[in-house]
């Protein structure tokens, strides 16, 4: 039995103006069910984090609705069905939610709203990727002018990618999926985006539903048994801007590809600037801020609706700050992602990643840069990965509490819930809901330069 239909909304303002080029049956499916598997101590499902505002989510449907798509699918898993349930409400859309019981991969997903989609062309994506509008218009087109069951995105690359690669013949056709084959182990340099257009569903599910694995492959699987049996597959080469966050500092791309497309200042009518304050460059500082004086604002970044940035702060060079944040006095922020709900007073943040609702006490910073000049290294589930940074600050789970003098050593992450006391380095991961507090012993000493002994208290 396939999944149920668990929410269906109708645009209010119902739209029929479509592209020429966008079948008037197409569906446009984003599935969200999975879990990242690789990005503690960032807990929130990834197309939920925020930027310029708005959840990644958010930003995909409002770029499918101006590259012409009106009916979306969105499956979700039991945990984030009711925040996107809440993003759809606010969005004037067509939409029907579906839940995937289970991350199985992406074939189970599809098999979820199997039989919503079966008479429709669906267009699938991953909305943990980021790209630009221009692929849509370009796998569109194709679609048009080719005459293939199906369309995946493919994308060159110069170094090793986590995902998976694709092997084609000299007119792009698709050969061969390899799922994480293993750095020095690449099939190709063409890796795949999960933006991939099916004519054909039924025969899509077909395969998927006569196809096993024992890993969570059983889409890729399929398309190579779809491809075995003669069945055409193209693959349209992509080469715009991408960013796929597979790995925490991968928030900092994310970061750097919305805050580039920042085309001039934007500072709203509501935002109070004190004197002496200096702002500079491409920001977007939003309603109710305030900025007291002696505050830089030295752009590319963004600063959340009601954040306060008191005197003497810096805030530079591609960091992104949420809202209701309090940047207390002389603090630094730079290259950072700060979320929403923070508290700051007299800290450097450098290159760091920073989850809501985290407070750092007076002089807290967090260490971005190893005196061996080495890039820095990352601990992913039980392997070290190599983040290919060569500054990476503190990567700060949600509600994480940390006390005043602590400094934090580069690529250390700080799992959700946790509480550093004060005065502590911390050189190495702090699990969820963990407490770190520094024991200290003290002597009293009966005379000063006599030579009796001290006596612990």
């Amino acid at each position: 039995m396939h999944g149920k239909l668990i929410y269906k909304l109708v645009s209010k303002k119902r739209l029929y103006i479509l592209y020429l080029n966008l079948s008037p049956n197409m569906k446009l499916v984003f599935l969200c069910g999975g879990i990242g598997k690789r990005m503690f101590p960032i807990m929130k499902d990834k197309f939920l984090l925020k930027f310029l505002g708005k959840t990644l989510l958010e930003h995909h449907i409002i770029q499918a609705l101006n590259a012409g798509f009106r009916d979306f699918v969105i499956i979700g898993n039991q945990s984030n069905v009711e925040q996107i349930r809440k993003i759809c409400d606010n969005m004037d859309l067509n939409v029907a939610l579906f839940v995937q019981k289970s991350p199985k991969g992406m074939a189970d997903a599809l098999l979820t709203a199997k039989d919503y989609l079966l008479n429709d062309e669906i267009l699938v994506v991953n909305p943990n990727d980021i790209f630009d509008q221009s692929l849509y218009n370009k796998i569109l087109e194709e679609s048009r002018k080719e005459n293939y069951a199906s369309f995946i995105t493919g994308y060159r690359v110069s170094k090793y990618f986590p995902g998976g690669y694709l092997v084609v013949n000299d007119e792009l056709e698709l050969l061969s999926i390899h799922e994480k084959p293993g750095e020095g182990n690449e099939p190709s340099d063409l890796v795949n985006i999960v933006v991939h257009m099916h004519k054909d569903v039924e025969r899509l599910f077909h395969y998927i539903e006569k196809t096993s694995s024992a890993k969570d492959d059983v889409y890729e699987c399929a398309l190579t048994r779809m491809i075995g049996d003669g069945i055409k597959v193209k693959v349209v080469e992509y080469s715009g801007n991408w960013v796929a966050i597979k790995y925490p500092w991968h928030v900092h791309e994310a970061v750097k590809y919305f805050l580039d497309s920042i085309k001039a200042p934007l500072i709203k009518d509501s935002v109070k600037v004190s004197e002496n304050v200096l702002i500079k460059g491409k920001v977007v500082i939003e309603d109710d801020v305030k900025i007291l004086e002696g505050a830089i604002v030295k752009g590319p970044c963004y600063i959340g609706k009601n954040t306060t940035v008191g005197n003497n702060v810096l805030i530079r060079d591609y960091t992104h700050v949420g809202e209701n944040c309090s940047i207390g006095y002389s603090t630094e922020i730079a290259r950072s992602y700060v979320g929403d709900n923070c508290f700051f007073h007299s800290n450097f943040i450098g290159d760091s990643i920073i989850c809501d609702n985290c407070f750092f006490g007076y002089g807290t910073i967090t260490a971005n840069y190893r005196l061996d000049q080495h890039t820095i290294k990352v601990k992913v589930n039980e392997n070290k990965i190599d983040s290919g940074r060569s500054k990476l600050g503190a990567i700060v789970g949600e509600g994480t509490r940390i006390g005043v003098g602590c400094m934090i050593m580069p690529g250390v992450r700080l799992g959700p819930h946790s509480l550093i006391g004060p005065g502590i380095i911390v050189y190495d991961d702090v699990g969820p809901n963990k407490k770190v507090l520094l024991k200290q012993e003290y002597y009293t000493i009966d005379s000063v330069g006599g030579t009796n002994d001290a006596k612990k208290v």
